[in-house]
């Protein structure tokens, strides 16, 4: 905001979403805005969009109605041949950056997993917790609400990690019956 103010923009429009998705309200309401022989201000290329088409786009647009473009970052001004020319080229490469990010990510997150590193959130209960909450529930007088509590978690997380409770204590008492029951040996043919 510092920077399209001190470059004397007159009206800024400010998205809270992220610059992958095309779909801003802000961005829109700005394009609609702009009149011929106005000037759409970025503070950079990323902050438009993230592939080329996206950015080739939203800067087309107002250029066929006479609006110019210029980003701060790139010292960048589509109004003059030459400032189209290198527009593509940042745009390209801009892309190309953010590709190369994704990718090493993925390679980083692939490593890891190869080494066994558990990603993600923690679960909330434990393989435990989740037994004794089962031993719980089928008691007479205990709920859900009672044993979250003891637990120390949600109620929405023992449902999530006891599903049978969606069905009602019989299901859980049956579904826990059919659990224990020996398992018949396998025959040696």
């Amino acid at each position: 905001m510092h920077a399209l103010t001190e470059a004397g923009c007159i009206w800024i429009s400010a998205d809270k979403k992220s610059g992958k998705n095309a779909d801003h309200e802000a961005l829109w309401k700005a394009l609609d805005y702009l009149r011929e022989g106005d000037t759409l201000f970025v503070p950079s290329l990323d902050r438009l969009g993230r592939s080329i088409q996206d950015l080739i786009a939203i800067v087309s647009g107002p250029r066929k109605r006479g609006v110019g473009f210029t980003s701060l970052h790139e010292a960048l001004d589509t109004t003059t041949p030459g400032g189209r020319l290198v527009f593509h080229v940042f745009a390209a490469l801009a892309e190309f950056i953010r590709e190369l990010i994704v990718q090493s990510t993925n390679e980083g997150l692939d490593a890891a997993r190869d080494r066994g590193a558990r990603l993600g959130r923690p679960p909330a209960i434990t393989e435990e917790q989740v037994r004794h909450a089962r031993d719980l529930i089928t008691r007479p007088g205990n709920t859900v609400t009672s044993i979250a509590k003891l637990l120390g978690v949600s109620r929405n997380t023992i449902y999530k990690y006891v599903p049978e409770l969606k069905g009602g204590r019989v299901a859980l008492a049956e579904a826990t019956a059919a659990a224990e029951l020996p398992r018949p040996a396998k025959s040696a043919e």
